[in-house]
């Protein structure tokens, strides 16, 4: 039985994937929360959030479950973990799917960015998060109340430490061209954080690996179009 490990995009919890969840009753699905993000209790300290402890919790959860090898399913932040899950524990993923995420790691202004929003985090608040980010996460207006909620219950220590875990991310454009698994790799064509064209580009560096562009959806492609992905998460499969 093929079992897909589902890791949500930030700053978001395990419901960004509802219905890629409720799309796969024939398989084994695994959609968590990460540290400090929904019903999952944080790390200790902000410096302890990274990929790399993200990607430790997870093999953690699938050890729980007792599940050796899985299909790591990445949103954005969920990408980058995605990454760091195949750097460090290879022989554990069977295959890939990347979704609106990239390869490279932030630069000098994305960087500041997030410092800005983390200090807007502890000021404001989840609710000046969701209100800095939702305008530029999707083209499709009737997710747009569920998405802000969404944001607004997530713990602001977790949002700052998420946002620090993206800050240090590493780049992983040279671990590309050494994947040797099936890899699906999904862009939104409206998508303003992840770019279809960047999409385009990392798939291209990846040997064999399948592209897909779907229409009228921005960063958030499994919420705003989920017949689109999950016809493409289903045929990969």
């Amino acid at each position: 039985m093929t079992t897909v490990l589902l890791i949500h995009g930030f700053p978001f919890d395990h419901s960004q994937w509802r219905h890629q969840v409720g799309a796969l009753p024939g398989g084994r699905c695994i959609a968590p929360d990460l540290p400090g993000a929904g019903a999952t209790r944080g790390f200790d300290a902000i410096e302890d959030y990274s990929v790399a402890s993200y990607a430790t919790y997870l093999i953690g959860v699938l050890d729980q479950a007792k599940v050796d090898q899985v299909v790591i399913c990445g949103l954005s932040m969920g990408g980058y973990i995605a990454f760091e899950l195949l750097r460090r524990f290879p022989d554990r993923v069977r295959a890939a799917v990347f979704s609106n995420t990239k390869a490279t790691p932030d630069t000098a202004e994305a960087k500041r960015g997030r410092d800005l929003l983390a200090a807007k985090a502890q000021k404001e608040g989840a609710a000046g998060v969701a209100g800095e980010l939702v305008p530029k996460l999707m083209v499709q207006p009737e997710v747009v109340g569920e998405v802000t909620k969404m944001i607004e219950r997530q713990p602001v220590t977790g949002i700052v430490g998420a946002l620090r875990a993206l800050r240090e991310r590493p780049d992983s454009t040279p671990l590309l061209a050494t994947m040797r698994i099936p890899v699906l790799v999904v862009a939104g064509a409206d998508d303003r954080i992840a770019p279809a064209e960047g999409m385009q580009q990392m798939a291209h560096a990846i040997p064999g690996a399948r592209f897909v562009v779907i229409p009228r959806s921005g960063h958030l492609t499994p919420l705003e179009q989920p017949r689109a992905f999950n016809a493409e998460l289903g045929a990969f499969l």
